[in-house]
């Protein structure tokens, strides 16, 4: 298996996506949806904001899905 280098794309979002994980466990949650804060929740909107940047790698502009 050939390993590969991450980008700042990718770190930031494994770094996200652990903060995420960690309120999660800290609230005994498996998900985010039950959560009260779920749609105004600034850590959820930042972990999104590093899903979209990692795939545009900061470019910005639409995705199609």
């Amino acid at each position: 298996m050939q390993e590969q280098e991450l980008d700042e794309w990718q770190i930031l979002l494994i770094q996200k996506r652990g903060e995420l994980e960690d309120c999660q466990k800290h609230n005994h949650l498996q998900s985010c949806m039950p959560c009260p804060q779920f749609l105004d929740c600034e850590l959820r909107d930042s972990y999104i904001k590093a899903v979209y940047d990692s795939m545009s790698k900061g470019e910005g502009g639409g995705f199609e899905f």
